[in-house]
Formats: C-alpha cells, structure tokens, sequence
C-alpha cells in the first residue's frame, strides 16, 4: 500500500452564519484564482449569526492579498496534514488505532474513499503529533507491502494477473 501525507498551511476567518456567507469569501478567493483543495466551515456556537472558514492552498501574491482582503489570516492551529493512498477495509480503523496507541490525540478526522484511493485531512494539537502521525502512517504502508509480497499479492491485495487471461 501506498500513502502520502504532508502538512497543508491553512487560511483561516469569520464568516457570516447566513445564506451566501461562505459563497462571499470564495467568490472573492476564485477571483483571485484560488484553486482550493481544502475549504471547511463551522458554525460558531458561542457567537450567534457567526461561522468559520478554513481554506487551502493560498498561493502567490494575488491570492495572498484577497485571502487578507477578506479578513482571512494563515493560520498555525490546528496543524492540518492532507493524507492520501490506496484504500483497504478497515484502514481508518488501524490507522487511528495505532496513532491512539503511541498517545496521538486527533483534533479532527475527514476521510472519503473513491474507488480503490482514499484522501482526507487529519488535524493535530501540535506538530510533533503530525510528524509521529505520518512516521505511523509510513510504517503502516510498508508493513502492508510486505505482507501483500509474502502472499503474493500486490499491494492493493489483488493478485497479479496472469498473461493471456
């Protein structure tokens, strides 16, 4: 199996909790020809009428300056890491189990599967949590390499297909 994980530097402000608020901010970002990979949004509990937006990747100086223009700011916390690689049943689980297991707590957990592929952003209290988080991650992958080699498989768990089959 296979994995990729790196750190995504995320822009982050306060957005109205209305219809079109959202909208607003990124209609701003894809003026400024944002390509964004990563927007996500909360309601404020503590602040009536109030929401947060959080988006990714803000790049050149163009996109820099509308991401300020509308009150957005780079933010450090949470540490946002984009996770991606080859799906298999139960991998959230093992994944999540072993960062459990060496005291990783997670701040947030967003993963989708299309296909045999997954991708999702994981969140972490601080940047050492990450990087143990993406050691875990890679030791899993080759673990799991490994054992599809000693059973034959690919590391997708499928087994090689023979010519003229």
């Amino acid at each position: 199996m296979s994995f990729k994980m790196h750190r995504v530097h995320v822009w982050s402000g306060e957005v109205a909790d209305e219809p079109g608020g959202i909208a607003l901010k990124l209609a701003e970002l894809a003026t400024s020809g944002a390509n964004l990979e990563y927007v996500y949004t909360q309601r404020l509990l503590d602040k009536h009428g109030r929401g947060f937006v959080y988006v990714a990747p803000i790049n050149g100086a163009e996109e820099m300056k509308a991401a300020k223009d509308i009150g957005l700011t780079e933010t450090q916390d949470p540490i946002v890491m984009r996770i991606e690689g080859d799906n298999d049943a139960g991998l959230a689980f093992r994944l999540t189990q072993e960062w459990a297991k060496a005291g990783i707590n997670l701040h947030g957990t967003t993963l989708s599967v299309l296909g045999s592929r997954f991708v999702g952003y994981v969140t972490f209290d601080t940047v050492q949590d990450a990087n143990r988080a993406a050691t875990i991650l890679a030791e899993l992958g080759m673990a799991a390499a490994q054992e599809a080699r000693a059973n034959g498989n690919h590391a997708n768990g499928r087994k090689p297909a023979m010519a003229g089959h």
